[in-house]
């Protein structure tokens, strides 16, 4: 069922939508000193607060599901008895509104690690049963996104592994809803006194605004190579590329990338002594730093080589060949967009690529 919106109400329809839940929408963030393109965040809608209709956002959407920093459990000590606390509350339902389908797809990506290995993350899955998901189709993308070389359709997002509710697009001074899921359809439900309607003509329009974003998502300069290279067949050809140390010469091992990535997933477990007992919290951590994942017997990967080798390896190797060829970048642009040496996934898959390229041509 498609619903037409027109633009002026959409204040009312955002108002509406945050009595039924807590809403959460990129708003403009002019202090994040970002690139146009990404200079917002999410916030909770209040009163006054205005939908940023940017292409997205600075920070994805994945905080909601996977915050940077979360408390796990409290142990408190008297004399030999240890308690162990359980700190997590039952999370209330909330919206994301504005979500691009990169980020969609990153949701896929995540759920993947946290919901479908054993034991399921229940704090991931905590957070994920509670949100319902309104995605909007990028009417303009910018020129460092590349999710359509991924098989990401940012026209309808979603429809590639990604669950959304409800799906919008902008188009003429109207925005246009669908309910994809009975979430989807039972919140809509619950605001259509707000100005939204069943609209004859939506599917037209829809259709239109789609053949619009494709047009200029066809026009976008960046091109990842043939994702074929980088089947399991050739991990070991990858591994050894002589490239790596050339592209790892320049890293600044920063991090900026991992934290600024929808689907980067790994954290470090911390215990903090509150003086009444310890609070155990797992935060974000990344590939890229010396001391991740170090043991008593000291670091895996000692070089940064190695290190820069491994996020990359993950992305476009490891990732793919153990979830059915799944890609573990979303194209989203961010790194390209954030990266104080202009080092990127984009760069690294065309450095590999042209020297398995000239091999295999020898």
């Amino acid at each position: 069922m498609m619903y037409r919106l027109a633009e002026n109400k959409l204040n009312d329809f955002l108002a509406a939508l945050a009595k039924t839940e807590k809403l959460y929408l990129p708003v403009k963030d002019d202090s994040s000193g970002a690139a146009s393109n990404f200079a917002a965040n999410y916030k909770e809608w209040s009163e006054g607060t205005e939908y940023a209709d940017c292409l997205n956002t600075s920070r994805s959407a994945k905080d909601f599901f996977f915050p940077q920093t979360e408390n796990l459990f409290e142990l408190k000590m008297e004399g030999k008895k240890i308690e162990v606390i359980d700190t997590r509350k039952e999370h209330e339902d909330f919206i994301i509104f504005g979500v691009r389908a990169c980020d969609v797809q990153s949701f896929a990506v995540l759920d993947n690690v946290y919901l479908k290995q054993q034991p399921v993350d229940t704090y991931y899955k905590n957070r994920r049963d509670h949100a319902t998901i309104i995605a909007m189709a990028c009417a303009k993308p910018a020129q460092t996104c590349f999710c359509q070389n991924l098989g990401i359709d940012a026209a309808n997002p979603g429809s590639k592994d990604g669950a959304v509710d409800v799906r919008g697009w902008k188009k003429d001074g109207s925005y246009y809803f669908e309910a994809v899921s009975e979430k989807g359809k039972a919140l809509l439900a619950k605001v259509s006194a707000c100005g939204l309607a069943e609209d004859a003509g939506a599917e037209k329009a829809v259709e239109e605004a789609k053949a619009a974003i494709k047009a200029e998502v066809a026009k976008l300069p960046i091109k990842m190579p043939d994702n074929a290279i980088f089947d399991e067949k050739n991990l070991k050809t990858v591994f050894n590329a002589k490239v790596w140390g050339e592209l790892s010469e320049t890293c600044l091992a920063c991090g900026t990338c991992t934290f600024v990535c929808p689907t980067c997933q790994c954290y470090d477990i911390r215990d903090f002594d509150t003086g009444s007992g310890i609070r155990r919290y797992r935060c974000w951590d990344s590939c890229m730093y010396s001391d991740f994942t170090k043991m008593s017997a000291g670091q895996p990967r000692l070089t940064q080589l190695e290190r820069f080798r491994q996020r990359f390896m993950h992305k476009l190797v490891y990732y793919p060949s153990y979830y059915n060829g799944m890609s573990g970048c979303v194209g989203c642009g961010r790194c390209l967009a954030k990266c104080p040496i202009s080092m990127n996934i984009v760069k690294v898959a065309k450095a590999l690529s042209a020297e398995l390229e000239n091999k295999e041509g020898k």
